[in-house]
């Protein structure tokens, strides 16, 4: 009997081959159930189509015989389904196993360890330390925002950084973290990241102290537990996404430069708040979200100055990587608009009007693709700063056709009377 092809997973990535010498299409795992990369040969790519659970390997395989004349086609059916199952890729046993060891091994695991290490940044303590303080300590050139006079605002509150690589995005980096004083080493970060491949309106948590180069950094179990209890349905705990996401990863490593590696954290990746950015309504309209969003701010509102919230977003994802039909170039063109609308947005999360950044972002479904508007807007929400700064505004090249735009913001609490 003939077999059904099975379907081609849909929570690939699926781009163009960089290299030149081989064109066609990369495939890879963002989930990194699959460590395999593949290029699939542009002449093999039309055969994807098919791998869609709907066709058997035998109509498959005599309609590519009709259209080629080749009765040797089916040998390249098989090879291009055996290559594809091997990887991972595919919706087959193979790659139940090869999920099922993922999830069982970072469950089991003693500590989420760093999974960027040696591609986002170096692996050695040393190198990593030197590349940091360059960071932090580097010109950044162009043009920033005046700075606020000593006392015009209330207490810090937290800030917002990057998550794009740190290569790329060093100078909002180094905006956002020389906030931070040396005094707030005892405090505990929230760090509020943005959840690339967790679930719509869900929260995920994780008990495990993240390990970097730098050593490893303990997480608060007494919050983590306490929002686990109170959260209510949204919560996902020991949230597989930790494993693999580096919005969080990149603010544990800033943190850890500046206060040592002990530095306590509270790890919380925030999915997107798909429901209500499509169809309407506020995000705590669905009752997982308020709970959430509710326990959250009771905590921030006993425990006050002992936490210092970081939130890691980028904001505008424009370009033919990110689904457009056009090419971005930063600062040109199309994209003068997008800066334009980045900083009305970011007017008011300075504002710490929440209403109002929400209908920013819901207007056109958010076109401009911000990845990090549900942290931002869960911040708003638990902790209500009383104002905010942009202490700087980037857009990136991320390739040739594709640009991503982030920021620095500082946020504060309400000023002392007389001030």
């Amino acid at each position: 009997m003939s077999r059904r092809l099975p379907s081609l997973r849909g929570n690939l990535d699926l781009m163009p081959s960089p290299a030149p010498d081989r064109p066609g299409l990369l495939i890879r795992d963002p989930f990194r159930f699959a460590e395999a990369m593949l290029i699939i040969p542009s002449a093999l790519v039309p055969c994807l189509a098919f791998f869609n659970g709907r066709y058997d390997r035998a109509q498959v395989v005599e309609a590519l015989v009709r259209l080629s004349g080749d009765v040797r086609v089916g040998q390249v059916v098989d090879h291009l389904l055996d290559t594809l199952s091997e990887a991972g890729f595919l919706e087959d046993e193979v790659f139940e196993g090869k999920k099922d060891e993922r999830l069982r091994a970072f469950a089991e695991a003693a500590a989420r360890t760093a999974a960027h290490a040696g591609s986002a940044y170096p692996v050695e303590h040393e190198e990593l330390r030197a590349v940091i303080a360059r960071y932090l300590e580097a010109e950044p050139g162009g043009d920033m925002p005046a700075a606020v006079p000593r006392g015009a605002h209330g207490p810090l509150l937290g800030i917002a950084a990057p998550h794009v690589s740190p290569e790329g995005g060093w100078r909002s980096y180094q905006a956002a973290y020389r906030a931070l004083a040396p005094d707030l080493a005892e405090a505990t970060f929230v760090v509020l990241g943005t959840s690339h491949y967790g679930e719509p309106d869900a929260f995920g948590l994780t008990r495990k102290p993240f390990l970097t180069p730098f050593g490893e950094a303990g997480v608060n179990l007494r919050l983590v537990d306490e929002l686990v209890e109170r959260g209510g349905r949204a919560v996902r705990l020991e949230d597989y996404c930790h494993s693999i996401e580096h919005s969080i990863e990149f603010q544990v490593v800033f943190l850890q430069h500046l206060f040592g590696p002990a530095v306590r954290i509270v790890p919380i990746l925030c999915g997107p708040f798909a429901r209500s950015t499509q169809q309407g309504g506020a995000p705590e309209d669905d009752p997982g979200v308020a709970r959430f969003l509710g326990a959250l701010g009771e905590m921030a509102a006993r425990e006050g100055r002992g936490l210092v919230w970081v939130v890691g977003a980028d904001m505008a994802h424009m370009g033919r990587r990110y689904g457009d039909g056009f090419e971005a170039r930063a600062e040109e063109g199309l994209m003068l608009d997008v800066a334009a609308r980045d900083r009305a947005r970011c007017e008011r999360l300075a504002a710490g009007d929440a209403e109002g950044f929400w209908a920013l972002v819901q207007d056109r479904s958010d076109e401009l693709k911000w990845c990090g508007a549900s942290p931002l807007y869960a911040f708003l929400r638990a902790v209500r700063p009383a104002s905010g700064q942009v202490s700087r505004y980037e857009q990136w090249d991320i390739d040739d056709g594709s640009v991503v735009s982030f920021a620095a913001m500082t946020f504060h609490g309400p000023a002392a009377p007389g001030v």
